[in-house]
């Protein structure tokens, strides 16, 4: 990043060692998470930035201004770390620090520690950025080695991430291009699409309009192409309501109701719940089946969500916290179900 080649931005790891320098950047840092993660109390952020057993990366711009970081628990001995609150201040977002962060923290990680992978506990808002930063939703990492070390958060989504051990994540973006230009360069060798033709004349026909016929133009023949790609590239790609699934889908994993439907229960924690609910289904099924063209009709997809509240009530008693998420969720399904699909379903 330019700005840190410039010196006006650093990276830097900052503990509560009583120095007087830390305790103005982790006080800059629990200002930034207090604010930007309105949701947790301010006391226990305040706790856990001061806390000994927890570490933080801050992002600071020149010369001791705290515009944003990452504080986090390291468990050397399971090879893991959990990432606790992640921010940037609200007037320096969209400027790719966030990923710029994250790939300092993956560097320092791999370099000082034995940990290999990173847990977090998502909420809605932060998927997406975790996704992008390569977390995902599995958890590949054994549950000897985190089960009872990490904060339980109520509607959080856990994810992991498993560093590549020989990517330096700070020049992966360098790294990418250059396989990149070494991809195009050897496509160069089979292709002629980096050929640039002149420009041709198209003389007017008998209607008076000047029109030619695709394999006439120079390139066109040589690329392979035919009419019939065109047919098919102009398939649609989903069924008719693939669209309207996907904002439901959305808006549905978007509710505070959701937490209890993101993912399976866990057959582990939950005994006997497949023994009585014979037909499962939860929002990230859902959502996988949305995306592989599982439902051909509104109708399809309805009996499948449907499932989720219904599966719930069964197992669950009505004055429960979760038959109330499944009646609130559903509320909101039935009244997005009639907005997108405009009462026919």
């Amino acid at each position: 990043m330019p700005e840190e080649n410039g010196g006006d931005i650093s990276v830097r790891v900052v503990l509560n060692d009583g120095s007087a320098e830390s305790m103005i950047f982790l006080t800059g840092l629990k200002n930034i998470f207090q604010k930007q993660l309105p949701k947790m109390p301010k006391d226990y952020i305040a706790r856990l930035i001061y806390d000994r057993n927890h570490l933080s990366m801050a992002l600071i711009r020149h010369p001791m201004k705290v515009i944003g970081g990452i504080c986090y628990r390291p468990f050397d001995s399971q090879e893991f770390a959990e990432i606790v609150f992640c921010a940037i201040a609200s007037t320096e977002q969209v400027k790719g620090y966030g990923s710029f962060l994250m790939n300092h923290l993956k560097d320092y990680i791999k370099k000082n520690t034995n940990m290999k992978h990173f847990l977090t506990y998502a909420d809605n808002y932060a998927i997406g950025y975790f996704r992008k930063q390569g977390f995902t939703t599995e958890i590949t990492l054994d549950r000897r080695k985190w089960v009872g070390y990490i904060k339980d958060y109520e509607g959080g989504t856990i994810m992991q991430c498993t560093m590549v051990p020989k990517v330096e994540y700070c020049k992966a973006r360098e790294l990418l291009e250059i396989q990149r230009q070494a991809v195009l360069d050897k496509t160069k060798e089979y292709s002629t699409s980096h050929i640039v033709y002149p420009g041709i004349d198209m003389p007017i026909n008998e209607d008076g309009k000047r029109s030619i016929s695709p394999l006439k133009v120079p390139g066109v023949r040589e690329s392979g192409w035919t009419p019939e790609m065109d047919i098919l590239s102009n398939r649609p790609r989903h069924p008719p309501h693939y669209n309207q699934m996907r904002h439901i889908v959305s808006e549905l994993r978007a509710s505070p109701h959701s937490w209890p439907f993101v993912e399976a229960v866990n057959p582990d924690e939950v005994t006997d719940y497949y023994d009585i609910i014979k037909d499962p289904m939860d929002l990230q099924m859902l959502d996988q089946n949305v995306e592989n063209d599982i439902y051909d009709t509104m109708d399809e997809f309805t009996k499948d969500v449907q499932k989720i509240f219904d599966n719930c009530r069964l197992y669950n008693a009505e004055s429960t916290n979760y038959a109330r998420c499944a009646n609130r969720l559903e509320a909101l399904f039935r009244e997005r179900l009639q907005i997108w699909t405009n009462g026919d379903s």
